[in-house]
């Protein structure tokens, strides 16, 4: 049965079509309309109006992201404990850098938790040896090395269920060749990511603009570094629009023998958005999103609890999400964040 559109809705009204428009896209996010509307069975002039007016409003954008291990650069997840009056301001501050993602207010509202993308180890550590320490009422900070991603990146994640599973094949891009273990941009191919970063379905003119490459070269260089897997498209979206009320943080102790093993297990959970192996006294961390609070302890008790190797478990809610991978959020909508200077 075809899904067929509204006559008339609200932005934040969203029905089967938008979520399953969401899930299409966090298979490719720069699927053609024409493609997205033939997999969705409607037609093309409704997958482009929906997607423009979920954009926007702010509910969904598509962005090209850098693949950091492909890339080698230098991630880490920060625990940054603040006080109260300026743990806002200080989340806000890390959240307009372009090197920072993922930034939300935890714990009462005294930790910022994020993820840095920094592209040489001098970077990093002017951020963490010398910006965040000398910053004002900044009280702790623990920095952890992504040691090894589980799920997270190019894997789509798969708690917005709607599509069936040959719309899922047909949009799930085939498995990249053998790549290079590192790849170096050249300055056009940065030049193409900083377009992407901003607008991940940038037309293939204003990405030929913005490099100097004509349009037929611009095109190959995008699918070349999908291929290389040194980038990505992510889709951002605010997960409570869409139903989704509780997101956490999980710090799990796990032994080193059972690490591959519980990594991966949560990697199949529907709740994961992002989980990683880490550095620090506890071996592993999880995003989880849940519908609600209720569901966030299901979950605990009889997805996490029924996997062998876990220990202890640390669980610390979301408040409030300041920048999702790389869109700001400002009043439970998306927003560009400033341009890099």
């Amino acid at each position: 049965m075809n899904i067929t559109e509204k006559q008339s809705a609200e932005p934040a009204e969203l029905d089967a079509l938008d979520r399953s428009l969401v899930q299409a896209l966090a298979l490719d996010g720069r699927a053609s309309f024409s493609r997205l509307a033939e997999v969705l069975e409607v037609s093309d002039q409704t997958a482009v109006r929906r997607y423009r007016r979920l954009r926007t409003a702010g509910l969904v954008r598509v962005v090209g992201l850098p693949t950091g291990s492909r890339l080698g650069l230098f991630e880490s997840w920060l625990r940054v404990q603040c006080a109260p009056d300026v743990a806002l301001p200080v989340a806000e501050a890390l959240a307009r850098r372009p090197d920072i993602a993922w930034v939300t207010l935890n714990s009462g509202g005294t930790e910022i938790h994020c993820m840095t993308r920094s592209r040489t180890r001098k970077d990093r550590d002017a951020l963490l040896l010398d910006k965040l320490p000398r910053t004002r009422r900044v009280t702790g900070i623990s920095a952890h090395t992504i040691l090894r991603k589980f799920f997270g990146g190019h894997e789509a994640w798969v708690g917005m269920d709607v599509l069936r599973p040959d719309q899922i094949a047909a949009l799930r891009r085939p498995p990249a060749g053998p790549a290079p273990e590192r790849y170096v941009m050249d300055e056009s191919e940065l030049a193409l990511l900083a377009v992407l970063r901003r607008d991940g379905r940038a037309g293939y003119p204003e990405l030929a603009r913005a490099t100097g490459l004509s349009e037929s070269t611009a095109r190959r260089r995008v699918e070349r570094l999908r291929d290389l897997e040194a980038i990505f498209f992510d889709v951002e979206f605010v997960p409570a629009l869409f139903g989704y009320e509780a997101e956490a943080t999980l710090v799990l102790t796990v032994p080193p023998a059972r690490l591959a093993q519980v990594g991966a297990a949560l990697a199949g959970h529907r709740e994961v958005a992002f989980t990683a192996a880490v550095t620090g006294a506890a071996s592993l961390m999880a995003v989880v999103v849940c519908r609600d609070t209720d569901a966030l302890y299901t979950y605990l008790t009889e997805r996490i609890g029924a996997v062998d190797g876990v220990g202890q478990v640390e669980v610390i809610p979301a408040l409030r999400s300041v920048k999702r991978a790389g869109m700001l959020v400002e009043d439970g909508r998306l927003v560009d964040p400033p341009p890099v200077p």
